[in-house]
């Protein structure tokens, strides 16, 4: 099963380990708003021989009537895609909302988003089964160099559990006015997770400062490439927006895909899973908590 996930692995995407997938399987932090804890399932899809081909993540809340399909692998095989899909919107016929690949930050299993053109097997199975999308973010990566320039110390750095990094934090007069939260993973990969400035303390420099420190934070322990999602899901480009794409480029961080999201609308009082899965193709085994 890792393989068929890391088969699809962007650049500088962590690969799959078997303790991933079993976070994964432990469900998403809970939501303040949503408290009873989601059913995380996972469904694995096999060929003649029972040898995995495509593997599902998808869940739904027990007091929230939207189903979620987290991921969805199949080395970009449209009919075993087509038939992944299918159990996903069969299994969440209670659901009159079901959403798919939504998320910005990268997870533990893939970027967020779907990259859209890496993956345009999934998203034409997306479109035939009866989601629609739209654009949510860009996947940025960057390779670090093994002696990265000194970087001039402007931000405290405090460990941070969630996720497991590292906080950089510009303060003036003892108040904070910018932020970055970055990782190093097992395999020298790093991310950025978060990086804000504060909206009066904008175009000021402060946002170049602490990317110049925690690419060095990071270069320092040991990674040697490094991603980040730009949500950018405006129809047109912000000021901010703008300002944003010009600070990652001028660290030389280039564009991987475009992300995007899913949604599928049953109509009111309609059921029923959408199209079934292509001749030949098997139905997923293995489903379970």
């Amino acid at each position: 099963m890792r393989e068929l996930i890391d088969a699809d692995r962007l650049p500088a995407q962590p690969r799959c380990t078997a303790q991933k997938l079993a976070a994964v399987r432990r469900g998403p932090v809970p939501l303040a708003a949503w408290a009873v804890p989601a059913r995380p399932r996972i469904s694995v899809l096999a060929d003649a021989q029972d040898c995995p081909c495509g593997i599902l993540g998808y869940l739904s809340w027990l007091d929230v009537r939207t189903g979620l399909v987290c991921w969805v692998y199949a080395r970009e095989d449209p009919p075993a895609l087509r038939a992944l899909i299918s159990h996903a919107l069969a299994a969440l016929a209670h659901c009159p909302r079901i959403e798919a690949f939504v998320g910005a930050s990268p997870g533990p299993l893939g970027p967020g988003g779907l990259p859209r053109t890496r993956r345009g097997a999934t998203h034409d199975a997306l479109l035939q089964s009866g989601f629609t999308g739209r654009r949510c973010g860009s996947y940025l990566h960057r390779v670090l160099p093994a002696e990265p320039p000194p970087a001039k110390l402007v931000a405290d750095v405090f460990p941070c559990d969630f996720p497991p990094g590292h906080r950089l934090i510009i303060r003036e007069a003892a108040e904070p006015v910018a932020e970055a939260v970055v990782s190093v993973g097992a395999d020298r990969t790093a991310t950025v997770y978060w990086i804000e400035t504060l909206s009066t303390r904008r175009r000021c420099g402060l946002g170049h400062k602490l990317l110049a420190q925690a690419l060095a934070l990071l270069a320092e322990q040991g990674a040697t490439e490094v991603a980040l999602v730009v949500v950018d899901d405006a129809p047109h480009p912000t000021p901010d927006s703008q300002a944003a794409s010009r600070l990652f480029e001028s660290f030389g961080f280039t564009l991987v895909d475009q992300l995007w999201t899913y949604q599928h609308r049953r109509p009111p009082g309609g059921r029923g899973g959408g199209p079934g899965p292509a001749a030949g193709a098997c139905p997923p085994v293995g489903a379970g908590p």
